[in-house]
């Protein structure tokens, strides 16, 4: 990241800043200048974030303004409501921090510029997971909504995806995961293999999923084929015949006792596994080690069928340019130059661009986190609290062994409203 004070030739550094912060931005906007982060700090300039809480987060915010002197204005949501103000709100935002299903929904509607890799530093360093759909050569091509089935477009204006990679990406991965069924290896009482264990009587009244329609369905999918219900063609992809087989199982498990709650927010899930009213449901990587850093057992059990995927990325605004697009660009370097990487890394999700997150960490925090080693000595989160002890072994292993044994991807069906209408039936049965 430069920060020399470069300007274009015949314009000195002084009468640049005399001639006021409009006619800078017209010189930004042509490219000229690179030493961007003294530039932000003479002419403030703000991005308007907003997105999911996983990746929405303040120590994000106050890093990007030392470093750049870019203000972030961050705002949560959930993801249903992500998905709803990214079309409806276009311009109440400049960067959507969204997940690929809700890009599918997203990029359509024309409120998403694609991004240009050639303007991208790290682009190389990105993933193929995100690129080919493919972690290793070898690997199998996941169910649902894979993320390179909808990161390029062909040209920028385009609202269907290309088929391949192009030169324009829809938006730059920065977060995803593995999911899996949260326990409480204290009070399950046995061993955990299968995503059909959550519908084991024994657990009656004492399992939750989650309620944000298009991934509790796929947690559904999941169990429902564990259990030898039904073989979707695609659990990503259901049809209608297959929505209304797996609502029809979930009313009658529910009718039945089988759950004690719903969640729609990290807190709550952490809530109920922490208090020992639910001992297995669906949650997040995070959500357990939050559990666990209350000195309560959890863990984020590996289930013979695999995992349920999501990721999520940067996207720019349709209305951005200039220098607010210039501005927005080198934000999104900054993301995947490293810091941030580390940073989500250490919370137990992944960074798009591993290479650079690992020159962030320690050998011992790569060794637990990425390479599935024992860690050598305490392993502690973003904000310096212990989260594993010495000896400790990451749940599933390597980041190759847990990405690679995705089975799907969070996604959105084209019989979504159907879908979405069988689930609030669902919820209120």
């Amino acid at each position: 990241m430069t920060t020399e004070n470069k300007t274009p030739k015949g314009i000195s550094r002084r009468g640049l800043l005399k001639t006021g912060a409009a006619a800078t931005g017209a010189v930004i906007g042509s490219g000229l200048i690179t030493g961007f982060p003294t530039i932000w700090a003479q002419n403030p300039i703000t991005l308007r974030q907003f997105g999911t809480g996983v990746s929405n987060i303040n120590a994000i915010a106050e890093k990007c303004k030392a470093d750049l002197g870019i203000t972030l204005e961050m705002t949560a949501t959930d993801s249903d409501a992500a998905a709803q103000r990214a079309v409806t709100q276009p311009d109440s935002y400049d960067i959507a921090d969204i997940e690929y299903w809700i890009l599918k929904k997203v990029f359509p509607a024309g409120v998403i510029q694609p991004m240009d890799i050639k303007k991208l530093k790290y682009y190389d360093k990105i993933v193929p997971l995100f690129k080919t759909g493919k972690l290793t050569p070898d690997s199998v091509i996941a169910q649902g909504t894979a993320p390179h089935t909808v990161g390029f477009v062909e040209a920028p204006g385009e609202k269907t995806f290309a088929k391949g990679e192009t030169q324009w990406f829809t938006m730059v991965p920065t977060i995803y995961n593995a999911d899996t069924l949260g326990i409480r290896p204290d009070l399950v009482g046995r061993e955990i293999t299968t995503w059909a264990d959550i519908m084991d009587p024994a657990f009656k009244g004492k399992t939750s999923i989650l309620n944000i329609p298009s991934i509790g369905i796929m947690d559904a999918a999941m169990i429902m084929e564990a259990m030898g219900n039904i073989k979707y063609a695609d659990k990503g992809n259901m049809t209608k015949e297959e929505i209304d087989a797996t609502i029809d199982f979930l009313i009658k498990a529910k009718q039945d006792g089988q759950f004690r709650a719903f969640w729609k927010s990290f807190d709550e899930s952490v809530n109920l596994m922490a208090s020992g009213e639910v001992v297995i449901q669906s949650m997040w990587s995070p959500a357990v080690a939050a559990v666990r850093s209350k000195g309560i057992a959890c863990k984020y059990q590996p289930l013979k069928e695999g995992y349920r995927s999501w990721g999520g990325g940067l996207g720019l605004a349709a209305h951005l340019s200039g220098a607010q697009l210039d501005a927005a660009y080198e934000y999104i370097n900054w993301y995947t130059s490293g810091w941030v990487g580390g940073y989500l890394n250490r919370q137990g999700y992944y960074s798009a661009a591993m290479d650079t997150a690992k020159e962030f960490m320690s050998a011992d925090e790569w060794g637990y986190w990425i390479e599935g080693k024992p860690a050598q000595g305490d392993i502690l989160s973003p904000e310096g609290k212990v989260m594993e002890k010495a000896g400790a072994v990451r749940d599933g292993g390597s980041f190759v062994e847990r990405m690679g044994k995705v089975a799907c991807w969070n996604s959105v069906m084209d019989e979504d409203r159907y879908m979405v209408k069988r689930w609030n039936e669902f919820i209120a049965a």
